[in-house]
C-alpha cells in the first residue's frame, strides 16, 4: 500500500469546499426569507412550532417548516422537539428590535434584487461594467431614485453597516482636533451622527443628494444631533459644500472608478481650498496582498456587479489621492474590516 502524498490536497476535502461554495446562494437567500417574515421576532418570547409561526405570516407551514429546518441547520434557530423551533444567537441578531441587529442587511444583500443582477456577472467580468443596467434597465443609484421601496432597504442596510463599523473607527480614531465635520454622500447621517455624539463641541454638515437627505431629520432629531449638524444637498460630482476642516466619506468612493472618483475628491480638495489642519478621512476597505482572506475582496465583486466601481490597495489609494491634489498621510486599521485612510492637500 502506498501512502498518500502529502503534497497533494484532500480531494474529498476540496470537493466539500467547493460543493458548499457552490450551494452558498441557498442558505443566503434562505436567512433573507426568514428575515423579511420577521421569524425571529415571533420566537423572542419562546419557542414555537412551524405550523403556529406559518399561521402568523400568513405562509405554507410545510415550506416554513423545510425552511427552518435547512437554516437550523446552519445555527439560525434550533429544532426542538415536535417540531418546535427556539431563539440562537445567529438567529437573535435577525431581530429587528436587537441593539446590534443585521436584519438591514440580511434584507438588502442576499435579496431578488441583488439575485437578478448576479445571474449577469459573467456580463461584468467580460466588460468591466456593472451587470445592473442590462438587469434593470438603469444604472443602480438611477434605479433607487426611482424605486423607493427598494432605496429605503439600500439606505437601511447602509446604516445598519455604518453601526456594525462605527464603534471600531471610533475606538481607533481620534477625532479631536476636528471642529467641522463634513460627511459627503453621508446618506441619513449615520456616520457624523454618531462622531458627533462622543464629540460634543463639534458641528457637522451631511451632504448627499437631495432624495436622500429628504429622510435625515428625523434621524438626526433622533441622535440628538440635529442642532449641531446642517443638512445640505447637492450633486459631489458637481460640488462640495465648503465650510469644514476635515471632509468624511464612508463606503464612497468605492462606488465609482477613477475617473468619478477623482472628479469627487477633487471638488473636497477645492472645497478644503487653504484651510489650516484640512484633512479628508476616507472609510474604506483596504484590499491585502496574496490569498489572505479579506472582505474586501468580496465587497470588490459586489463593486463590480453593482454600482461600478472597485475596492483599492493602498497603492492605488495612493495614486488616486495624488491625482486629486492630496497626499495619502496613513492608513490606521480598525478593530473592523474597515480602515481609516487619512489624506492631507499638497
Amino acid at each position: 500500500m502506498t501512502s498518500p502524498d502529502p503534497s497533494k490536497p484532500n480531494e474529498s476535502a476540496a470537493a466539500e469546499q467547493l460543493f458548499q461554495l457552490a450551494l452558498g446562494f441557498i442558505p443566503a437567500i434562505s436567512v433573507n426569507v426568514v428575515a423579511k417574515l420577521s421569524i425571529a421576532e415571533q420566537l423572542a418570547a419562546g419557542p414555537k412550532t412551524a405550523e403556529e409561526l406559518a399561521r402568523v405570516c400568513k405562509v405554507n407551514s410545510d415550506g416554513l417548516y423545510r425552511l427552518l429546518r435547512a437554516v437550523a441547520s446552519v445555527g439560525v434557530f434550533r429544532e426542538l422537539e415536535h417540531g418546535r423551533f427556539e431563539q440562537t444567537p445567529l438567529s437573535d441578531l435577525l431581530r429587528a428590535d436587537h441593539p446590534q441587529t443585521l436584519r438591514p442587511f440580511v434584507v438588502f444583500f442576499p435579496d431578488p434584487l441583488h439575485f437578478h443582477c448576479y445571474a449577469n456577472l459573467m456580463h461584468s467580468v467580460q466588460t468591466g461594467q456593472p451587470s445592473v443596467k442590462p438587469t434593470l434597465g438603469k444604472e443602480l443609484f438611477a434605479y433607487l431614485a426611482e424605486h423607493p421601496e427598494d432605496s429605503a432597504i439600500f439606505n437601511a442596510a447602509m446604516v445598519n453597516l455604518t453601526h456594525m463599523f462605527i464603534p471600531a473607527i471610533l475606538e481607533a480614531y481620534d477625532f479631536r482636533e476636528t471642529q467641522v465635520l463634513a460627511d459627503i454622500g453621508g446618506g441619513h447621517g449615520s456616520v457624523v451622527a454618531s462622531i458627533l455624539q462622543k464629540y460634543p463641541n463639534m458641528k457637522g454638515i451631511l451632504f448627499d443628494i437631495e432624495h436622500v437627505v429628504r429622510g435625515a431629520g428625523s434621524y438626526l432629531q433622533s441622535m440628538g444631533v440635529s442642532n449641531r449638524c446642517a443638512v445640505v444637498s447637492g450633486d459631489f460630482f458637481k460640488s462640495i459644500p465648503d465650510g469644514a476642516d476635515t471632509y468624511i466619506m464612508k463606503n464612497i468612493i468605492h462606488d465609482w472608478y477613477d475617473e468619478k472618483s477623482i472628479a469627487i475628491l477633487s471638488n473636497i480638495r477645492q472645497a478644503l481650498g487653504d484651510r489650516k489642519g484640512g484633512k479628508l478621512l476616507l472609510l474604506e476597505f483596504v484590499v491585502t496582498p496574496g490569498n489572505e482572506p479579506h472582505l474586501a475582496k468580496w465587497a470588490d465583486i459586489e463593486m463590480l456587479a453593482m454600482p461600478g466601481g472597485k475596492e483599492r490597495t493602498e497603492r492605488e489609494y495612493a495614486g488616486l489621492l495624488a491625482e486629486a491634489g492630496f497626499r495619502l498621510n496613513r492608513i490606521v486599521p480598525t478593530p473592523s474590516p474597515q480602515s481609516v485612510i487619512e489624506a492631507v492637500p499638497v
